[in-house]
């Protein structure tokens, strides 16, 4: 079938070709602007050798700038101990860690590593001439970041927490394990200081840096994923947490939304037994406002008097509250340490350590052994006791130093007299003979 076309499709057919070929030249340029916009890559391999074998000569070490940058910061990893690389620029020029323009260059160096600041570098291939590690890749370092997993909802008053974070250079993961060696990683806490909480005025408080070194709650070492240990052991109460990466030329800051740290869950209280056969009973009560009760274990150890120690455990147990008997061994102060394990009401587990609890157990017949109270006093009165004995041995030392230099003074008077002295009736027997002897003549 042969299809006609009408007048009006013979009058749109030339402008559909018009806008065809507009829309594909605006697509070029389009794409040719995108090729411009590109930004340098986070990483500049080396030139591949000529030769054979796949390492590299620490001559023939080169990079390449191909666009115009206001400011390129560049690492480069060499063996321990070695000396400072050296860079060549396009035209031959090289910069040396003790020879460049500071308000160009900025140039840090360690034990392992250069890290080095250009501003407006030249365009075109440059050469490191350094000890620069086999298969090593020249860091680009541009906008570095961090990501941390968010906080949970419900934290706790003694909790350890494992938080988990990464770095990202111009917006790629850094997995180069040397990295880590150029960075720290802090993480503190800041009282948003209200007054509806318990932190109002409390001083920043820094926990332990994240690592990524295989030790403690790090699962893997240099797997490029930092582990933090937070151990929440200060006050309860509304705190901004602000994570810190720090590198020598450069600091970068993560604050998270503010946390609300929740009072301790347990409360431990003791009824103190006087007979010789009845134990000490103690009760760990339940704050089940955020956690699930009836999910709490408790393990720990109760020092006693002569301090000796004893571990315990509360594995089962249901409700708001824990019992545990402690045998009465004699009178005295005992310290109860313990950990709660258990599941907030969002169904998370944590675990936490509890404050630690004393009380004392005093004779029936009278407190011969010294309450908290008493040993406090007495320790406070010998402070100050001998607090004044210092005083006073510094006031005689300060008076016999006194007395000594009066009398250096006296002695040193008196020997100004004795000479001035003398030296007048010298002059006035001279003055004597002389005028004798003149009047002779």
């Amino acid at each position: 079938m042969v299809k006609i076309a009408t007048g009006y499709q013979v009058l749109m057919m030339p402008l559909v070709k018009k806008l065809s070929t507009l829309i594909v030249i605006l697509m070029a340029l389009w794409q040719s602007q995108a090729l411009k916009a590109q930004q340098i890559p986070s990483e500049i391999e080396f030139y591949k050798s000529d030769e054979k074998s796949n390492q590299i000569p620490y001559f023939d070490n080169r990079f390449r700038i191909d666009a115009e940058l206001d400011e390129i910061t560049l690492l480069f990893y060499r063996v321990s101990g070695a000396p400072p690389v050296i860079l060549v620029r396009p035209d031959g020029s090289k910069l040396k860690i003790n020879d460049v323009a500071k308000d160009k260059v900025q140039w840090f160096d360690d034990l392992t590593y250069d890290l080095i600041k250009i501003k407006s570098p030249m365009v075109g291939p440059w050469q490191v001439i350094g000890q620069v590690k086999p298969e090593s890749k020249i860091m680009v370092v541009s906008e570095i970041m961090l990501e941390v997993n968010p906080l949970p909802e419900i934290v706790l008053q003694g909790e350890t927490l494992k938080m988990h974070g990464r770095i990202f250079n111009g917006g790629l993961a850094i997995d180069n394990p040397s990295f880590q060696q150029v960075l720290e990683l802090d993480v503190d806490f800041f009282s948003t200081n209200n007054s509806v909480y318990d932190n109002f005025g409390a001083e920043p408080v820094r926990l332990s840096p994240f690592r990524d070194d295989g030790r403690d709650l790090d699962e893997r070492a240099n797997d490029a994923i930092f582990t933090g240990e937070f151990l929440l052991d200060f006050a309860p109460g509304e705190w901004q947490p602000i994570y810190l990466v720090k590198m020598p030329m450069a600091t970068r800051e993560l604050r998270q939304p503010p946390i609300i740290v929740q009072k301790n869950p347990i409360k431990i209280t003791v009824n103190a037994s006087q007979d010789d056969d009845k134990p000490h009973e103690l009760t760990f009560a339940i704050d089940d406002s955020y956690v699930n009760a009836d999910s709490i274990l408790l393990q720990g150890k109760i020092t006693y008097p002569d301090k000796q120690e004893q571990p315990f455990s509360i594995m089962q147990g249901q409700g708001k509250e824990r019992r545990y008997s402690i045998d009465f061994t004699e009178p005295g102060i005992f310290r109860v340490n313990s950990r709660v394990f258990g599941e907030t009401i969002h169904g998370r587990e944590f675990r936490a350590r509890v404050v630690e609890f004393s009380f004392n157990v005093e004779r029936p017949d009278g407190p011969l052994v010294p309450t908290l109270t008493e040993n406090a006093e007495q320790l406070s009165a010998a402070q100050e006791k001998q607090a004044a004995a210092q005083r006073a041995e510094q006031l005689q030392q300060a008076q016999a130093k006194q007395q000594a230099a009066l009398a250096k003074q006296e002695k040193l008077t008196l020997w100004y007299i004795v000479a001035g002295n003398t030296i007048v009736v010298v002059v006035a027997m001279l003055i004597f003979f002389f005028i004798r002897r003149k009047k002779s003549i």
